[in-house]
């Protein structure tokens, strides 16, 4: 009887990373001790059911101090062994399981372009329930290390994804360039939607480390160069400036490098883009309205209509007409009326003020029109 009790069973110490550690031997002798540590829970199982667990401590196996090994007495060992599995299931925090993959296709808000987003990261994980993970999740599977576990998160975490974080990037309109601004919400809504989903099976995700959406490359490239064109065209007036600029300027850089003639003529035709072609004025189109496009900001194409455009409205005049010139204006003298350059202080013709003297309330101050009696603001009547 002494020879059992010299007997451990413990967790070798190079499979302490494990969540799950299940004793190779189904034959448990009796007296043997079995070791479960601080960050442990121990559970004998048969045919699928638990029937007895150890909390951290050292305890003896026998049925005297664990009753529900009673049932589990192996009559051909003479009673001196237990048929059972036992499993010893880590309570702490296990971290570094990493994910990732393809969420879904979006649109952006923004753009109005379709992307692909994608998601990387890793997230910690513990056990809340060891009998649920044993009984739902791993049964009497030999669990050799924590992929079958961590596999299993992870195709729910992306199973979140595509679900709940994608509707609230659609929904709250947030933009995919910039979309770590939004990481702590999208990390909140991950977290507690994935433990609703591994609730069943005994596990609980903790925290996410480094966590990232982000978009395939051709797709982060496409977003980033509409974003430019869109902020420059607005900056340059509209988009055939801009255009003609960035001709002009691959010119200059061609001509500095050995371009000759042929780049002289490009740069030509760069800076004419948007002024003759064929004969015609061209038309500028305007800049799109900021709101909408990535790097815009409120409002939209405000001015006079480019030149060349058609006119429309009381001002349109027949083909081949031309508009006659303004007017210059004048101002008539207040004392002979003779009429003035605009801006002339003192008339041309008898040398008096052109316009006369302001009056002003003798009460509240305000600037009373020529010929007034009474103030319009406080009914004063004029001095």
């Amino acid at each position: 009887m002494a020879l059992f009790g010299r007997e451990f069973i413990a967790v070798p110490d190079d499979r302490k990373g494990q969540l799950v550690f299940k004793w190779p031997d189904v034959s448990i002798r009796r007296f043997t001790h079995a070791i479960v540590n601080a960050d442990e829970v121990a559970l004998f199982a048969n045919t699928g059911q638990v029937v007895q667990t150890m909390g951290p401590g050292r305890h003896q196996i026998d049925a005297n101090e664990l009753p529900g090994l009673g049932a589990l007495l192996d009559h051909l060992s003479g009673g001196n062994a237990y048929r059972a599995e036992l499993y010893f299931v880590g309570s702490r925090e296990y971290t570094g399981f990493t994910f990732g993959g393809r969420i879904d296709d979006v649109q952006d808000r923004q753009t109005g372009l379709i992307v692909t987003l994608r998601v990387f990261g890793d997230y910690a994980l513990r056990v809340s329930d060891p009998i649920r993970l044993i009984t739902n999740l791993l049964s009497t599977v030999d669990v050799t290390n924590n992929d079958m576990v961590s596999n299993w998160v992870s195709d729910q975490l992306l199973k979140v994804m595509r679900t709940d974080v994608t509707s609230q990037i659609v929904r709250n309109g947030w933009p995919i360039l910039g979309l770590s601004a939004y990481t702590p919400d999208i990390e909140q809504v991950v977290i507690a939607k994935a433990n609703e989903q591994l609730a069943n099976y005994g596990v609980a995700m903790t925290r996410m480390g480094n966590f990232d959406i982000n978009l395939t490359p051709e797709d982060a490239a496409q977003l980033k160069t509409l974003a430019k064109d869109t902020s420059y065209s607005r900056l340059a007036g509209g988009f055939n400036q801009y255009a003609a600029g960035e001709m002009a300027l691959g010119a200059g850089q061609g001509m500095s490098q050995g371009g000759g003639a042929v780049s002289g003529a490009f740069l030509a035709a760069g800076l004419g883009m948007g002024g003759q072609a064929a004969g015609q004025a061209a038309i500028p189109s305007a800049p799109p309205p900021a709101s909408g496009f990535a790097g815009g900001t409120p409002g939209g194409y405000v001015g006079p209509p480019p030149a060349g455009a058609p006119q429309t409205g009381p001002q349109a005049l027949p083909a081949g007409q031309q508009q006659p010139a303004p007017a210059p204006a004048t101002v008539n003298c207040a004392s002979c009326q003779t009429p003035n350059p605009a801006g002339a202080k003192f008339c041309m013709s008898c040398g008096q003020p052109v316009a006369p003297p302001v009056a002003h309330c003798t009460n509240c101050g305000t600037e009373l029109p020529p010929g007034a009696r009474f103030c319009g603001n406080c009914g004063t009547q004029a001095g």
